[in-house]
């Protein structure tokens, strides 16, 4: 492994800068030379954190690669043989952190600490689309801290969760940032109502009234002789402790005047001898009437509603409610009743409405986790996590957070495009960019290499396309219309559709489709044909008629040039995470992508066939050229701009809906 890891990085990265060709200098926030543990500890590597909003948690390391110009493995079924990619890593990938101490529902009923979940730990999370979404129980894959501003979230019902800029609640608009540093992002505001079972309990104090309360219900409970007697059970390992600080007597007495602590011990001793759990309701069946009337006051002075149902005996019950069923279980302290949650749906709350967000002023800890359903329940709410990718697993980066916060940035990328263009061996073949990570991503506002890199491919007439879904794009307008007037030169933008809705599911850290269409219409009116790949097209989601005419519509009236129809592929690992996010946003689409797809990536050919036939309608109607695949993905050799298809070499390929998505 380590000596693997070492020839991938030093296959990457060069030797030290030379005196011709120093070291591309950013502004230097933070900077530090590279320094061990690997990874990234290279001889004259520089290691970057900025301090701006947009950049903060971010880490960038700056190297010096050997090349740059990649051939593009021949298994590819890709139709370009060479790509340039100036960075590794994509700084539109969101991180979502929570404070440490920050309460999480665990599968079973029971809160632990955010920073005390392990991986593998069973939580709480949720499936379904936009607010219709149900509890579920979910698996902890991955989990990590970081240090970022701090911002405290306050609700109605009192609540306070603090949370870094970027992570977002689940609310009745939808997914909202606390303090989003991109403003296309939505924002969390004072009045938004938030999804979940509302604030959690605090456990009880092991007090003596607790312990006192606990023996009386457990005891009189067991006396009125319709209760289970249990004797191996936890409950009366716990009075066997209990009294040995605590008389009998003074033990099964009525209080005149029952403390908080007492009440809660009460209903947990008396669960022990005559409760039970009915799905989400708690029943006590009891004989006595005035155990019965004790019991029912307890719940009440608790908050927690109850009715008698009639039977010989009685049996007090609490509602099938989610909440009281976990305010129950977190005041009591009870740990052996069963909870099963599952199917439950998600509601919310006016006492979940956001008051107040202010910043602490202070950075701390913060700590996040990735789950299987993409979300978990954190101090009642619905609160989004973050999904692992496998981008930078061949260099031996952490596939989840590695992926989010740090950049590989080949910093002398324009210095090498122009070395290799100039050498003997090089064809004069068009060069592919933006087939791994976005080209314009944030990054590039900070680097700007790809003016240089552009630079270089006008002087050598060197043919070359571009795929975006960044608007950073229109900076180099003049570049890439000095280079036009010498070569071929493709610019595509990607638009797979413009329902604000699934955008912000399945491709939130990009820009929306809208300020895309916007981008296109600034370029075409320069002067610079844009054509769009409409990618991808998501089966069951956005392949109807209506989506289609709309997108092919818009693409329209932005001026394209054309319009190629992708549909979705999955390669393995793009797969997995695209399951986990269908299941938990569509899981009636599960079924049907399962026949689709079957063991392979790509669609049948039939759905393929049929789908560009009704886009290739829809463009007509709209006079708007469509151009054939095989077009779509390559410069021609005899000029004139054309689309292209975005894949990933082997290896680096995306590993979640949303990173597959945004390459796209």
């Amino acid at each position: 492994m380590c000596s693997n890891l070492v020839m991938r990085w030093s296959d990457l990265a060069a030797s030290a800068p030379t005196a011709c060709a120093p070291a591309v200098s950013a502004p230097s926030d933070r900077a530090a030379p590279a320094a061990p543990p690997l990874p990234l500890a290279l001889p004259d590597s520089t290691v970057r954190r900025f301090d701006t909003p947009a950049f903060r948690g971010m880490t960038y390391y700056e190297i010096r690669a050997k090349s740059i110009i990649n051939r593009v493995p021949g298994s590819s079924r890709v139709p370009f043989a060479w790509t340039v990619n100036p960075y590794r890593g994509c700084s539109h990938a969101c991180t979502y952190c929570l404070a440490g101490d920050t309460p999480v529902l665990m599968a079973d009923g029971s809160t632990r600490p955010l920073a005390q979940l392990h991986i593998g730990d069973t939580v709480m999370g949720t499936v379904g689309a936009g607010a219709h979404r149900r509890y579920v129980a979910t698996t902890v894959h991955d989990h990590w801290s970081t240090r970022r501003p701090a911002y405290r979230v306050t609700l109605a019902d009192g609540t306070r969760i603090v949370a870094g800029a970027e992570h977002r609640f689940l609310t009745r608009r939808g997914w909202r940032r606390v303090r989003p540093a991109d403003s296309a992002h939505p924002a969390l505001a004072v009045g938004d109502v938030m999804h979940g079972v509302g604030r959690f309990a605090d456990p009880p104090k092991d007090s003596p009234d607790y312990r006192a309360g606990f023996i009386c219900g457990l005891i009189r409970g067991d006396a009125t002789g319709s209760g289970t007697v249990r004797e191996h059970d936890e409950a009366w390992r716990r009075a066997d402790t209990y009294v040995q600080d605590l008389p009998m007597h003074e033990a099964l007495r009525w209080p005149d005047s029952p403390a908080h602590g007492w009440y809660c011990g009460f209903l947990a001793g008396a669960f022990g001898s005559t409760g039970e759990v009915d799905r989400l309701a708690v029943t006590f069946t009891t004989a006595d009437g005035t155990f019965r009337h004790r019991i029912i006051d307890a719940l009440t002075r608790l908050g927690m509603p109850s009715r008698v149902r009639t039977s010989a005996p009685a049996v007090v019950e609490t509602p099938r409610d989610l909440w009281v069923a976990l305010r129950f279980r977190h005041l009591t302290g009870v740990a052996d009743a069963a909870l099963d949650a599952s199917g439950v749906g998600v509601r919310s709350d006016m006492q979940l409405s956001v008051v107040g967000i202010e910043p602490l002023g202070l950075t701390l800890p913060l700590w996040d986790i990735t789950t299987g359903t993409g979300d978990f329940i954190a101090d009642g709410v619905v609160s989004h996590n973050c999904f692992a990718r496998n981008t930078h697993t061949y260099l031996d980066l952490d596939a989840g957070h590695d992926f989010d916060t740090k950049v590989v940035v080949k910093v002398n990328a324009g210095e090498l495009v122009r070395r290799e263009l100039a050498a003997p061996r090089w064809s004069g073949a068009p060069i592919a960019m933006g087939t791994n990570v976005d080209v314009y991503q944030r990054a590039e506002g900070r680097y700007g290499l790809m003016p240089e890199i552009l630079r270089a491919l006008r002087d050598f007439a060197n043919p070359f396309s571009i795929l975006t879904k960044g608007t950073l794009i229109l900076r180099d307008l003049a570049l890439l219309q000095e280079a036009a007037s010498v070569t071929s030169v493709g610019l595509s933008f990607s638009v797979g559709f413009i329902d604000e809705r699934m955008w912000r599911s399945v491709e939130p850290g990009t820009p929306s489709p809208q300020r895309r269409l916007d981008a296109v219409r600034s370029l075409t009116e320069a002067g610079m044909p844009v054509s769009v790949l409409m990618a991808p097209v998501l089966p069951g989601l956005t392949d109807d008629d209506g989506s289609i005419e709309a997108t092919v519509a818009a693409i329209a009236a932005a001026g394209a040039t054309s319009v190629t129809p992708l549909a979705l592929h999955l390669r393995p690992g793009a797969r997995e995470w695209y399951a986990s996010w269908l299941t938990r946003n569509h899981p009636e689409l599960a079924p049907r992508y399962r026949e689709l797809y079957g063991r392979g990536s790509y669609l049948p050919r039939a759905y393929q066939d049929d789908l560009a036939a009704r886009v290739r309608l829809a463009a007509r109607r709209h006079g708007l050229h469509r151009s054939t695949p095989q077009a779509a993905r390559r410069v021609p050799a005899d000029g004139g701009p054309t689309a292209r298809v975005a894949d990933v070499p082997p290896r680096s390929h995306p590993s979640s809906p949303h990173e597959q998505l945004r390459l796209l």
